[in-house]
């Protein structure tokens, strides 16, 4: 009988590969938000699939094509969350988080989102993401604020190779002009019926479109920075200018529209030059309508998501080694079953008193037993027979010197902290 495997489009995370990494790469992709006041959520996986449609965009791809729906035995029609914005606005106005206290309401989050999408290197069918929402507040600042969180992060990680392009998609005074010339400008092109029908829904899609054939029919495409109103240029000019004063490099990229319908305003994302075709490693933007497309109140906000997966890769691009927390800082070995007991004790005492420590189980060698403690990466080994324990000792060996010593038992934990474990 054949062993099973992970679903196409989909990893596993393990210790010694990859699962420490990633790890890693999520709490420092967290840390910034943290510090800036973005208190964490949590929500399922599933959720109704209207929310989705109504939210992330009929006319979308990640609706259309890549959406996971299923039917419950009640006859519910879900869909497992391809994005985190619509799931956490839901959250946030079924929990009327608007209505106790100061706006906006700065929320973030961590998990696996899904997409029945071509699976390769990049592009997963189960993927991590960090997100932040700023909901209920429409101001510049926190426009730029959450680049500069997602900008600092990525330099916190080491990455250097990438660049931020940012775009404002206008607002419902000035995007209905821009829609209406963009609508004149796709109607002369030589476009299939499905596009042709995404046209009809949201024409601005079609920007977003990656087959050469639809870019190579684009290039004299009506851009919409230059239909924006006064107030969405000046909007703009305030991020692009709180951008610089923070020191982030940016570019503007008029074609940007990113692969959802909700934003209005600022749109952005984060581009690796070491990742090829699955380039982009976070993005996002302001999105005032949402709520109101939810059944909620009129709650301008902004928000952005972050690929855990994506980072990894940008990090291994650029040859970026994470310095990572020991897993195991003493490794104990008994010779005997006896000495096994005692060690057992004092490995559950070292753990009480926050020193990370294993214990050999199984009935080793002591030549294995070593051996497995030097893979462990411990800085320590503790040795034990019945010797030392009528002794009342055990001996502490340092992995790297090599050096031993015999260490009484009531003072192994005294002696391991001034050691600064």
């Amino acid at each position: 009988m054949s062993t099973f495997t992970a679903p196409k489009g989909t990893y596993d995370l393990l210790p010694g590969t990859n699962s420490a990494e990633f790890l890693a790469v999520r709490d420092q992709l967290s840390a910034p938000l943290r510090r800036a006041g973005y208190g964490y959520i949590e929500t399922p996986v599933f959720e109704d699939i209207k929310l989705f449609s109504r939210g992330v965009g009929e006319s979308t791809d990640i609706v259309t094509k890549e959406m996971y729906t299923l039917t419950t035995k009640g006859g519910d029609e879900l869909g497992l969350r391809p994005e985190g914005t619509a799931s956490v606005v839901r959250a946030a106005l079924q929990a009327n988080l608007h209505k106790q206290g100061n706006l906006p309401v700065k929320l973030w989050y961590s998990g696996n989102f899904y997409r029945y999408e071509r699976a390769q290197k990049g592009r997963y069918r189960q993927f991590s993401q960090i997100g932040a929402e700023a909901i209920g507040a429409e101001d510049p600042a926190l426009d730029a604020e959450l680049m500069i969180l997602a900008d600092d992060a990525f330099k916190a990680l080491g990455l250097r190779n990438y660049k931020l392009l940012v775009n404002s998609l206008g607002d419902r005074q000035c995007r209905p002009v821009y829609r209406a010339a963009l609508v004149d400008f796709l109607s002369g092109l030589d476009l299939d019926e499905e596009t042709r029908r995404r046209a009809e829904i949201n024409p601005l899609r079609v920007l977003d479109d990656k087959r050469e054939s639809v870019q190579a029919q684009l290039t004299d495409a009506p851009m919409l920075r230059d239909y924006l109103c006064e107030d969405c240029k000046s909007y703009d000019e305030q991020v692009r200018a709180l951008l610089t004063a923070a020191g982030v490099a940016y570019e503007q990229d008029p074609k940007l529209v990113r692969g959802l319908d909700y934003y209005t305003r600022t749109t952005f994302e984060f581009v690796h030059f070491g990742l090829g075709a699955q380039s982009a490693i976070g993005g996002g933007g302001r999105y005032d309508g949402l709520s109101e497309m939810l059944g909620g109140p009129a709650l301008p906000s902004v928000g952005w998501g972050l690929g855990v997966d994506r980072t990894y890769l940008a990090l291994e691009a650029e040859g970026v080694t994470l310095d990572l927390p020991v897993t195991t800082e003493v490794y104990a070995v008994a010779l005997g079953e006896e000495a096994k007991a005692v060690l057992f004790g004092k490995v559950t005492e070292l753990r009480r008193a926050g020193i990370a420590t294993d214990l050999a189980f199984g009935v080793k060698s002591i030549k294995n037993a070593m051996k497995s403690a030097d893979r462990s990466g411990a800085r320590f080994a503790l040795v034990a027979g019945d010797r030392d324990l009528a002794e009342g000792v055990v001996q502490l060996k340092d992995m790297t010197s090599g050096e031993q010593s015999p260490v009484a038992l009531e003072a192994l934990v005294t002696t391991l902290k001034e050691k600064q474990l």
